[in-house]
């Protein structure tokens, strides 16, 4: 049997940039689009690392309960800095989320890339995430 993929931009994150969705489900895989530090308004919250990381993970759990999931079905993080200067205040942020949403420390493989630049030029921090979620 196949399963047709499903999309959505669920409410509490800010509406895509372009003509994409926030989140596709294609069985029991989601699949969530690179989420940055932008609030609902689509502003960023805020200039640092450390705040737009740890809105980017925010963005991430919003979407996936919209889903039925949680955090801890992510199977796979792949995380994007503007910067090699920015990883340190980016590990920071993570360790301090990842204690209250990992709280057992088995946390998901992440992949981190240092790019040349987001979709904005104020955007320092990018993360997109696959998740498994059994339906039903």
């Amino acid at each position: 049997m196949t399963i047709a993929p499903s999309y959505a931009n669920p409410p509490g994150v800010g509406a895509p940039f372009s003509a994409y969705s926030h989140v596709a489900r294609a069985g029991e895989l989601l699949f969530v689009a690179g989420q940055c530090g932008i609030a609902e308004d689509n502003s960023v919250t805020g200039p640092d690392v450390r705040t737009q990381t740890i809105r980017a993970y925010d963005n991430v759990r919003t979407i996936l309960e919209s889903q039925g999931a949680t955090l801890r079905d992510v199977v796979r993080f792949v995380s994007y800095l503007t910067s090699r200067d920015h990883v340190a205040d980016f590990y920071a942020a993570r360790e301090e989320y990842f204690a209250e949403h990992y709280p057992r420390g088995q946390f998901p493989p992440n992949t981190l890339l240092i790019v040349g630049g987001l979709v904005r030029a104020d955007l320092l921090v990018e993360i997109d995430a696959t998740a498994y979620r059994q339906e039903g």
